[in-house]
């Protein structure tokens, strides 16, 4: 009989850790007496950061006494009490290879069920003092799980914890933590995984990706395509950059040139996916200096040439040499065709939003759409200043023409006095969320937003609001994307990317290909999530182990050593920048 050792709670509160804040309730400590367990938190607890702990589905979190034997081994310590690896319950009995996803247990006044395993964080690392923590209890098969209160009741230290029945499909925690976050699992478990009703949303949206990779072709051995979008982009179709011959300059309106590429041998260029960008190297000076920007695709996709386009910003070094200098004939080198913003195959219905030169990547998936005579219903959604500065406008005629079920809805801002409405445009005005709730749109919708950061927030809004799924809007930043750091106080970043403070490195080149910012490496910096940090580089992390993924991305040329090794590999042609230091000069989609 499994018997509950320690009730601990903690509320949250400020720690120091390597010169930042961080607000976090994973210290917790044992309490005498019974305790309330309520749907959400037992009385006295309380999590930090509810994007990643807490809330109904992880509202008590378990750990075993045998564990603490074995990590006091394995680390050498003999300083862990209850509550030091940030658990409620810590109790005898419960190992994680024998507990299962919807079992349900008694405890005092409470009726409990395992809804999943524990997540893998940075912040028990941060309580322990040992910054591997996440990615060993991973790798041990040790990690701990979740209940959801089914019954509040009091509980108390000392009572039996008696099973009342067993969770459909048998899945322990180990075995569906190991499907998540290690190699050689099968789809079959991803299928019993997905039939256990209490296994929590978020992990069940992690087996669907891994299904929905396995449906696409990717092989099914890791679980890095259940953790993040990255992870199941097929390859990149070269290595580094390869030189391409610009076939055609041409104006798309008063501010966009578009480019043609092509094979310099004249072989057809690898098909991308409609959605996916091109980085370009261009070599502007005498003395080697090299700019590196992504220009996302325009063109249809599979006919053995790319298009790019690019808007010529007022001082934009990259747009203005462009437009000064790149001629039909001239070779520029590129990286192969990247990037997770793309249009998968299926039959729901497609919005597609765009604001300018946001354009580019959704017009991508319209002539993808037109291509395949799709008969999915399709909204094009577009924002621009008037018809001078409107690309591509007879370009999407022309396509949602050859679809059957399109609507085009255009928005001028400030029409000119030669632009009519009714043909060149349809409303006058920004699109708002008004208009956005006035449309219609249909609820079951895969929606494609692409435009700058404030009007992607303000159309991704409004189009949850118009009743669409979250998980089904997406959005494509041209510039560094939001950055993710759980639990950290104060990181809103304000300045724009920039060298380090202190004296320059001397190591291999790093390249944010996104933020078009080259520095040297400094072996002062312990990774190049550190290096980015120093930068303002925008960046998303959890663990800084190499076992969540989060901080997995794209690297379009250069090779890095890990330390320490991650504990499943990254998808070829990407990187984990949470344990990586560049062998040689690299350039990454940040």
């Amino acid at each position: 009989m499994a018997t509950l050792i320690s009730v601990n709670v903690g509320m949250p509160k400020d720690v120091s850790w390597h010169g930042r804040t961080v607000y976090t309730g994973v210290h917790k400590q044992p309490v005498s007496g019974p305790r309330m367990v309520r749907r959400l938190n037992i009385d006295g607890d309380g999590q930090g950061d509810l994007g990643g702990h807490g809330g109904e589905m992880r509202a008590v979190l378990v750990y075993q006494l045998d564990s603490y034997r074995f990590w006091s081994g394995e680390l050498g310590r003999d300083d862990l009490t209850p509550g030091s690896f940030g658990e409620n319950f810590t109790v005898d009995g419960l190992p994680d290879d024998e507990v299962c996803i919807g079992d349900r247990y008694r405890v005092g006044g409470a009726l409990l069920e395992v809804s999943q395993p524990r997540v893998t964080c940075y912040r028990v690392g941060l309580r322990l003092e040992e910054p591997r923590m996440a990615a060993l209890l991973v790798a041990h098969h040790r990690p701990g799980f979740y209940l959801r209160v089914i019954e509040e009741g009091e509980v108390e230290a000392g009572q039996e914890i008696v099973k009342v029945c067993t969770g459909p499909e048998a899945m322990t925690v180990e075995e569906i933590d190991s499907v998540l976050y290690l190699s050689g699992h099968t789809l079959d478990q991803v299928r019993r995984a997905l039939r256990i009703p209490a296994l929590s949303p978020g992990w069940q949206g992690s087996m669907r990706d891994l299904l929905e990779q396995a449906d696409k072709g990717a092989a099914a051995s890791s679980g890095s395509a259940g953790l993040t979008v990255a992870a199941g982009v097929p390859p990149p179709a070269w290595r580094g950059f390869r030189p391409l011959t610009v076939t055609d300059v041409h104006p798309e309106s008063e501010n966009v040139i578009s480019l043609r590429l092509a094979a310099a041998d004249g072989s057809a260029l690898p098909a991308a996916l409609p959605g996916q960008f091109l980085t370009v190297k261009m070599r502007v000076a005498g003395d080697g200096t090299s700019l590196i920007r992504s220009y996302s695709l325009s063109g249809r996709p599979g006919t053995g040439t790319y298009r790019i386009s690019v808007k010529v910003e007022p001082h934009g070094l990259a747009s203005t040499y462009v437009r000064a200098h790149v001629r039909a004939g001239d070779s520029l080198e590129f990286a192969a065709p990247r990037g997770t913003f793309c249009l998968p195959r299926g039959d729901r219905p497609v919005v597609l939003v765009s604001a300018g030169i946001g354009a580019t990547p959704v017009l991508a998936m319209l002539h993808s759409l037109a291509d395949a005579s799709s008969g999915r219903q399709v909204w094009w959604l577009h924002a621009a200043r008037n018809g001078r500065e409107h690309p591509f406008a007879q370009e999407v005629r022309d396509l949602t023409a050859l679809l059957a079920d399109a609507r085009s809805v255009v928005y001028y801002s400030k029409p000119d006095p030669a632009d009519e409405r009714g043909k060149d445009y349809s409303e006058a005005g920004r699109i708002s969320s008004e208009r956005i709730l006035g449309l219609g749109l249909p609820t079951d919708a895969d929606a494609y937003v692409c435009g700058p950061a404030a009007f992607m927030d303000g159309v991704t809004d409004a189009l949850v609001r118009a009743g669409l799924r979250p998980s089904c809007v997406h959005t494509e930043n041209f510039s560094g994307g939001p950055s993710l750091t759980p639990g950290i106080k104060g990181t809103q970043v304000t300045r724009a990317p920039h060298r380090p403070e202190g004296a320059p490195g001397t190591g291999p080149a790093v390249s944010f290909a996104r933020s078009g910012l080259t520095v040297a490496w400094n072996d002062d910096h312990s990774s190049l999530l550190e290096l980015a940090e120093a930068c303002d580089v925008p960046v998303q992390w959890s663990c800084r182990t190499g076992v969540c993924h989060t901080c997995e991305l794209a690297m379009m040329s250069g090779t890095v050593d890990y330390c320490p090794d991650p504990v499943e590999p990254p998808g070829e042609g990407n990187i984990l920048i949470c344990c990586s230091r560049p062998a040689q000069d690299v350039v990454l989609d940040l």
